[in-house]
């Protein structure tokens, strides 16, 4: 078997010798943009099925398609990342992460808004003062218990 990272490799590789996008890659196994390349980053896990019609559609070896169907640790080893725009999600959780948790708890309780029940889309907003990011982030809230 292969590390995750060497699987990340391998299917980077693969993605830019057919030229293809997450988002067609992600239509051959029928999930979500994110989730997919979240996949083969190595921070989610394929199904076996998932695995092979992402295997035979980049052309991958069955070491591959074995590492996507492992489970993976969630950020393992993560630092502060000093790429621009993966900086500025950090940078965003700094200056509005406090105001976040006020405003969703005043909205919804003492809680937490998970990550495992949980959506995200990225889109693009044309606009004439300079095209705009929009990304949609939706988590099931989660209410501390009490006991």
């Amino acid at each position: 078997m292969i590390s995750k990272i060497e699987m990340t490799e391998a299917i980077i590789a693969a993605k830019a010798k057919k030229n293809t996008t997450w988002t067609e890659i992600s239509k051959c196994i029928g999930l979500s943009e994110i989730f997919t390349t979240s996949a083969c980053l190595g921070q989610n896990t394929l199904s076996k099925t998932e695995a092979e019609q992402l295997g035979a559609y980049l052309n991958l070896s069955s070491d591959v398609i074995k590492t996507l169907q492992v489970f993976s640790s969630k950020g393992p080893g993560q630092e502060i990342s000093t790429d621009p725009l993966i900086y500025r999600f950090f940078e965003i959780c700094f200056v509005y992460g406090p105001t976040l948790k006020e405003v969703i708890q005043e909205k919804m309780g003492d809680g937490i808004m998970s990550a495992i029940d949980f959506t995200m889309n990225v889109d693009k907003v044309e606009d004439p003062k300079g095209d705009r990011v929009v990304v949609t982030m939706n988590g099931k809230f989660l209410p501390y218990k009490k006991w």
